[in-house]
């Protein structure tokens, strides 16, 4: 069989020549993708040991290796079996250079959003406050990743960097003047987020809203009210503003006042101090403060008392101050002693009609 036709020369090269780069690009395509799968099977099964955190990252990474990429290095590879123009070359050189930049920052963005959401993940459990930083961390990871590809690639093509990042320094400070809100709210993050006045979860009132912490952004941080709207605060409005942060409350300090009837014996009032006592310590989660008679009231005799409920949650804090005024009305009952509502006395006084005039 006659291959004179092979030797025949296109675009400076034989054909045979243009077959074989052909081949080598196709064999080099499938090899690196083979091999790419092979390696991403392997560390996605190591992925589950607790000793080997480090392989569903490094899963992650191989499986996000683009086939343009791939393409683009068999390309190259193909290139070196045949002859180019030196300018065809160039461009071949360059397209190379620019797809290992762009898939060196989508590995680099892969492994940060891997390894950022694996320490999220056991920051929830271990430490909430933690997960804003990773948010904010993440964001300004990738931002430096890309800005670096790009500062790589201009280099590459003959760019004076040094004069682009100073030119954008003076740039910068033009749009910082522009957008300088958004700029307030984003170091408001980052003051939330280094600071840690509150974290996902918590509770606040902040002036007269209330709720939960449910997200905090670079520019503005969202709450979930109890009657079940979202809340919507610019970072830097929201810590300009007198944050009560209930997440914080290791333990509820409660003050209630009652008042007794006027007509009650003094001995009985002497006791009220320790029924109230009583009341309280016979409650789990609760520690006793005080318990006096302290004023004399327009219609009733006031007794002022202090606890605290060693637990910050509402819900505990209400089952426990129901069952103490239960425990203190029935041992009131049992005393006959009364409770004082508002009461008016009225006082009549009969006055003697003048004696009439002595009759003339």
């Amino acid at each position: 069989m006659n291959f004179e036709f092979l030797n025949k020369s296109v675009l400076g090269n034989s054909l045979l020549q243009w077959l074989i780069a052909a081949g080598v690009l196709a064999a080099t395509v499938i090899l690196l993708r083979l091999i790419q799968r092979l390696a991403q099977r392997r560390f996605k099964a190591l992925a589950g040991g607790s000793r080997t955190r480090w392989a569903k990252p490094v899963s992650d990474f191989l499986g996000h290796t683009k086939s343009l990429f791939l393409l683009v290095v068999g390309v190259y590879v193909a290139t070196l079996f045949v002859k180019l123009p030196g300018s065809v070359d160039s461009v071949v050189s360059d397209l190379l250079v620019i797809g290992v930049l762009i898939q060196a920052g989508i590995w680099g963005v892969v492994v940060i959003i891997s390894v950022l959401d694996a320490y999220q993940r056991r920051a929830m459990e271990e430490n909430p406050a933690s997960v804003t930083t990773i948010n904010i961390i993440g964001v300004i990871s990738k931002a430096a990743v890309w800005i670096a590809v790009v500062l790589l690639a201009l280099d590459n093509f003959g760019f004076n960097i040094t004069t682009l990042v100073a030119g954008l320094g003076i740039g910068g400070v033009a749009v910082a003047l522009a957008v300088q809100n958004v700029l307030g709210d984003l170091f408001a993050s980052l003051a939330i987020t280094l600071d840690k006045p509150f974290v996902i979860g918590d509770f606040l009132i902040v002036g007269d809203l209330m709720g939960s912490v449910e997200h905090v952004g670079l520019k503005t941080s969202r709450l979930r009210s109890l009657s079940g709207e979202q809340l919507v605060f610019s970072n830097s409005d929201l810590l300009n503003s007198r944050i009560r942060n209930y997440g914080r409350m290791y333990e509820r300090r409660v003050v209630f006042t009652l008042g007794v009837t006027y007509e009650t014996p003094r001995e009985k009032l002497r006791r009220i101090p320790g029924i109230i006592r009583e009341a309280i310590e016979a409650q789990s989660e609760t520690r006793f403060d005080r318990s006096h008679f302290s004023a004399y009231g327009d219609f009733a005799l006031m007794f002022e008392s202090v606890y605290y409920v060693l637990k910050a949650d509402y819900t505990v804090y209400m089952n426990i101050q129901q069952a103490i005024y239960f425990a203190i009305h029935e041992r009131f009952e049992q005393e006959g002693i009364s409770f004082a509502y508002p009461t008016r006395r009225l006082y009549v006084t009969s006055v003697a009609p003048e004696s009439s005039a002595v009759a003339s």
